[in-house]
């Protein structure tokens, strides 16, 4: 981070209150971490309260496959991998958990990518 030139503050919180200002940042920044927070929804409305009108989030998740079928199986498998994967749910659907505290996030592409399995659906987007 010391060759960027705008300043970048981690946060290493759940997110479930951060310790920022209404409207104070320009981004946020989540990388396959909105899958294991306990209370996804108030992290989501903390990010909501701290970027300012206009400010980004970029996340990249894995989440809840289209496929139906890998989707049964992110159903079966979600209590394991909760127990060996640190909380991580395989089956949460990170675009309508956002959209659930603002029908204005946008942007939201969700798919699979081909380096990845069939079992590892990503979403990526900004507000």
């Amino acid at each position: 981070m010391a060759a960027v030139s705008a300043k970048v503050e981690y946060i290493g919180l759940d997110g479930r209150s951060l310790p920022l200002d209404d409207e104070s940042c320009d981004g946020a920044l989540s990388t396959y971490t909105l899958c294991t927070i306990p209370d996804v929804e108030a992290a989501i409305r903390e990010i909501h309260r701290v970027l300012n009108p206009g400010g980004r989030f970029h996340i990249l998740e894995h989440g809840l496959a289209r496929d139906t079928k890998v989707a049964r199986w992110q159903d079966r498998l979600t209590p394991i991998q909760r127990r060996i994967g640190d909380g991580c749910h395989l089956n949460r659907d990170h675009g309508e958990l956002l959209r659930a505290v603002d029908s204005r996030w946008r942007g939201w592409r969700s798919g699979t990518r081909r380096d990845q399995s069939r079992c590892r659906p990503s979403i990526g987007g900004s507000r």
